[in-house]
């Protein structure tokens, strides 16, 4: 492991907002679109936009789309979803 990587405690230690903006700036130099589809895909407010507008949630552009859809879908209400949210910004930042 790098030791330049933050450690899991550290990370815990920031607000879930700090963690979207770190996770969110690391996955896009990474041009990691996979980060942001498994966000989109696990939050509640995508399947009930599917369930709306009969699609299946899938959206057809880049990163810059990716990265919006998240950002509407998030809200800046995470609601039943920010345990998992966070878990999930953490992991990534650890990880990556």
């Amino acid at each position: 492991m790098s030791a330049d990587r933050p450690s899991v405690d550290d990370l815990d230690q920031l607000t879930t907002e700090q963690l979207r903006h770190r996770a969110f700036d690391l996955a896009e130099q990474r041009h990691d679109i996979g980060f942001f589809w498994d966000l989109v895909k696990h939050l509640e407010p995508s399947h009930e936009l599917a369930r709306e507008d009969g699609s299946s949630g899938h959206v057809t552009g880049g990163i810059a789309e990716a990265i919006e859809v998240v950002r509407e879908l998030l809200g800046g209400k995470l609601s039943g979803n920010e345990e998992f949210v966070r878990a999930r910004f953490i992991n990534y930042l650890h990880t990556h």
